[in-house]
């Protein structure tokens, strides 16, 4: 049978004592988590225990002593293996260190049924080399020399939250070792400073660990927060006025980016607010992804208007605009005029070209007007619009991806002319030649079941047939020119979703806490041996495995609204051939963990 001890590294030189822990249930492993030096008062240590037990909710115990040699204290050991009496335990372990040797020595005090303690035989590495019979009533012993400090603030991965799964096992020895170091934090307050009657040694006996501004931080964050509740509540109050409610404005907050982002940002400020503190791993991991994202995005905004409204850039921008927009419409025109005469040598049907070049050319003659009639406005709308990027880089981003929309509008009319047009005459197609076999669409049964059709029947399917099939090149070409152009505007508003999803998402504090502190997030351990003496016990070291950088991304990555395509690439070529819509990536309605 093998005893594995967890001892904190930080204990190795203290004074001789008691050593305060608790056993691992279901295994034989004991985690020493303080050692309380010498002179006490058992009453006193017995009362300390049960304060620390109610405060902690660990099942806190004296796991047995601990000595030191020093001149002076020749007897200190034997009186330590009398307190076995006072504390009563099935097992009471007396470690002491030796003189000149690097390990320790252990011996294990069992109680038997008269009450009396029986001191057990401990195997040491120097006799591993006896018979298997002399084996049986012996009991190894194994240190596992643990860093406190680093066990206490790590969390072992995978999460789990503390609710109870019916399914899953009992949690392993390993988990259960930093759960009772993590959850022994109250038993880590008693330092050398205070003026109680117990002293005692962990890796805070020196001090306590503490920052005076992030204390100040703590202070300030309360009124901060309650003033942040208010105006979310009274911003709330706003959006929930009946007239917001009204379809057209439900929907066009529903397509602007500008209003996804103010919609996100506002349930990001509500969870930051929130007077609840954050008890479990998982919520407090996401509460400071959140608020570093949010920190970031407004320095990379107030870094952007920095640049903006510096030199007169605004200005600049303004006069760009109006011509580049006159670029492309003349750019679109001779597409059209191309488009209108033999495109690459193509026989085209000159009437139905004719009609669809005109019809376009119209519409650009109309969008010029409209950005002509908007040009003196411009300046203003881009300098008032540059400074929501005060708000964070993602809301001047969601903000020109709105703008590009706009400015695009005649393009999306352009493709969605068409896409229907198009589309009409492939299911009109379709339709057709089913007509040619015999058969039509169920629309109750959602199938193709057979039909007789009479000669009048046949002839106009023929005939519609035949003219949609010799129109079809025309439009199909048009819709193609328009596809492409439509795809290059989703594809520049897709890469500035992608951009506001990834400073919105990115864990931002798990990434500097995997760079910083990597024991703060750990996937496992590892054991070296740190001291194999003879006559000692077998000294290991456990050093903590930290999670790996895609484990990090994925575990803590924050749950945003989707902006990737819901569609596969196959299902998108399909809409493609079939001439149905492609929208932007974007959809408000789609949530992803």
């Amino acid at each position: 049978m093998v005893l594995k001890v967890f001892f904190p590294q930080c204990c190795n030189r203290a004074d001789s004592g008691l050593l305060v822990g608790c056993w691992i249930p279901g295994h034989d492993s004991a985690v020493v988590l303080a050692v309380i030096h010498y002179p006490f008062i058992p009453g006193q240590v017995k009362q300390y225990i049960q304060q620390m037990q109610a405060q902690s909710r660990v099942e806190l115990t004296v796991l047995g002593s601990w000595s030191l040699p020093k001149d002076g204290q020749e007897g200190m050991e034997s009186f330590l293996r009398d307190l076995s009496t006072i504390f009563p335990k099935d097992r009471w372990l007396q470690i002491s260190r030796l003189t000149g040797k690097t390990g320790f020595s252990c011996q294990v005090l069992e109680r038997d049924q008269d009450g009396g303690a029986a001191q057990r035989e401990v195997k040491t590495e120097d006799e591993e080399g006896g018979s298997d019979a002399a084996g049986q009533g012996e009991e190894k012993v194994i240190f596992i020399h643990y860093e406190q400090r680093k066990v206490m603030l790590s969390q072992l991965h995978p999460i789990q939250n503390g609710i109870p799964d019916p399914l899953a096992g009992p949690p392993s020895e390993l988990r259960q070792v930093f759960q009772t170091v993590a959850h022994s934090q109250p038993l880590f307050f008693l330092d050398r400073y205070d003026d109680g009657p117990l002293k005692s040694t962990h890796w805070q006996s020196e001090g306590r660990e503490a920052s005076i501004i992030v204390e100040l931080l703590k202070q300030a964050s309360v009124p901060l927060c309650l003033l942040i509740s208010w105006l979310l509540a009274v911003w709330t109050w706003i959006c929930s006025v009946r007239v917001f409610s009204l379809y057209p404005l439900r929907l066009l907050s529903s397509k602007l980016s500008t209003c996804v982002q103010l919609s996100y940002r506002t349930e990001h400020m509500k969870t930051l607010s929130s007077p609840a503190s954050a008890v479990r791993h998982t919520q407090f991991m996401r509460k400071a992804n959140i608020f570093v994202s949010f920190l970031v995005d407004v320095a990379l905004g107030m870094l952007l208007i920095s640049w903006l409204y510096r030199d007169d850039r605004i200005t600049m921008l303004a006069n760009t605009l109006v011509p580049a927009a006159d670029h492309v419409a003349q750019e679109l025109e001779e597409l059209l005029q191309w488009l209108m005469g033999a495109p690459a040598g193509l026989k085209m049907n000159r009437a139905l070209d004719q009609v669809l070049g005109r019809f376009f050319l119209y519409h650009i003659h109309l969008w010029i007007s409209y950005i002509h009639l908007m040009s003196p406005f411009i300046e203003g709308i881009l300098w008032y619009g540059g400074l929501s990027a005060c708000l964070g880089l993602t809301f001047a981003l969601s903000l020109l991806s709105d703008m590009v929309a706009l400015l695009t509008f005649h393009i999306y009319c352009f493709y969605v002319y068409g896409a229907r047009l198009y589309c009409l005459k492939i299911y009109g197609l379709s339709s057709l030649w089913r007509l040619f076999r015999g058969k039509k669409w169920n629309v109750l049964r959602q199938r193709v079941d057979s039909c007789s059709y009479d000669l009048d029947q046949l002839f106009i399917g023929t005939l519609l047939f035949t003219i949609l099939l010799f129109l079809l090149p025309t439009t199909a070409l048009y819709y193609l020119v328009f596809t492409l152009l439509r795809l290059v505007v989703v594809l520049f508003q897709g890469v500035l979703h992608l951009s506001v999803d990834f400073i919105n998402s990115f864990p931002l504090f798990a990434v500097g806490l995997r760079i910083c502190r990597p024991y703060r997030l750990a996937e496992g351990v590892k054991f070296r041996v740190l001291c194999d003496e003879p006559g000692t016990a077998l000294h290991l070291l456990m050093e903590i495995n930290p999670l790996k950088s895609s484990s990090v991304l994925q575990t803590y990555r924050t749950p945003t609204y989707s902006c990737y395509p819901r569609d596969s690439w196959a299902a998108l070529v399909k809409k493609l051939f079939v001439g149905e819509l492609i929208y932007p990536w974007r959809h408000k309605t789609t949530k992803t963990d």
